[in-house]
């Protein structure tokens, strides 16, 4: 019978925090990235020239149509032999993340957007609000009531997409868990405390999207 020993691990324990570190800055990073390139695509998606809703309409399907590992590997080799440009572990995987959660959000903004009473914009313009300015102070702040929880829900789905990095050699958490495996002997240990580490940071997050989806619900 296997015999569990978690105090190995304990000699590892500043890797395993470099590598929570690290996972929680991707995180945060690919989050903004994601949400400023969403924002892009959903006003793209909604636009009234049909050459930028295509070019929109393009960048999300081919992201969210795509696996989000086939677009690290990508991003990391063959995006800079096709540009010519140099492109590190963490650069690559920031750029691959974004663009992928970017897809997601695109599309959790349009649908938030599009939910709202069209009386809502013809009332901004009686009130002699131009398209963007209707959108700023009239459209988006009710869509993003409503748009709260997906959000947070893709953006918990971006925290756990972050241990795919470790394929291209970035230091997370996964990865240093790989390292501490092979130099500890003890993989059973050492996964299961990865996975609590998600778990813990994870957790807490969902109650909060479940909070806030009945909080809107009640709000109907």
């Amino acid at each position: 019978m296997y015999t569990w020993d978690f105090s190995v691990l304990w000699e590892y324990r500043w890797l395993f925090l470099q590598g929570l570190g690290l996972t929680v800055s991707f995180t945060v990073a690919i989050v903004i990235g994601g949400l400023a390139l969403g924002m892009l695509a959903a006003m793209g998606l909604l636009s009234r020239w049909r050459v930028v809703r295509t070019i929109a309409l393009m960048f999300t399907e081919v992201f969210r149509c795509t696996p989000v590992l086939v677009q690290l590997i990508w991003f990391y080799y063959a995006l800079p032999i096709l540009a010519g440009i140099e492109m590190t572990p963490i650069t690559a995987s920031i750029v691959a993340l974004s663009c992928y959660g970017g897809a997601f959000y695109a599309e959790i903004i349009r649908g938030g957007i599009v939910s709202i009473d069209p009386g809502q914009r013809e009332a901004g313009t009686a009130l002699g609000l131009n398209p963007a300015q209707n959108m700023v102070w009239i459209i988006l702040p009710q869509a993003l009531r409503r748009m709260v929880p997906a959000l947070m829900n893709q953006s918990i789905m971006q925290f756990k997409n972050t241990s795919l990095v470790s394929v291209l050699a970035v230091p997370d958490l996964v990865y240093q868990g790989q390292m501490v495996a092979h130099d500890s002997f003890r993989p059973l240990e050492t996964y299961t405390a990865v996975a609590l580490a998600y778990f813990v940071i994870l957790f807490p997050l969902t109650l909060i999207v479940r909070y806030r989806e009945k909080k809107a619900a009640d709000a109907r």
